[in-house]
């Protein structure tokens, strides 16, 4: 069981940080959604145990694994990841209205 006060950390720290990795992304690649792109790919990473090799070696097996682990989630990790795309989703948001309101990034 994860305690209330671990969440509420992990609720701002996911949020902060792909709000700051995404408003990076987007300022340097030029791509106001890049982050929104990549994050589902982050998170099954952070969900994975499964070598990356594996899934070469036995892609049903390993993908069914991944699946299980995805839909075995408390939620409490649903809430923290969903923080972490609204960060991702928050950072493109910003980055257009600052782009529309004249605001040029490199």
């Amino acid at each position: 069981m994860i305690s209330l006060p671990f969440v509420i950390i992990s609720v701002v720290l996911f949020f902060v940080l792909f709000f700051g990795i995404g408003f990076l992304l987007n300022m340097l690649l030029r791509m106001s959604w890049i982050m929104v792109i990549i994050y589902p790919l982050v998170c099954l990473f952070i969900v994975n145990k499964e070598k990356l090799i594996r899934y070469v070696e036995a892609p049903v097996e390993t993908l069914s694994n991944l699946s299980e682990r995805v839909a075995s989630l408390a939620a409490a990790d649903m809430i923290i990841l969903a923080s972490g795309m609204a960060g991702a989703l928050l950072s493109g948001v910003t980055i257009k209205a600052l782009r529309k309101r004249g605001y040029q990034m490199f």
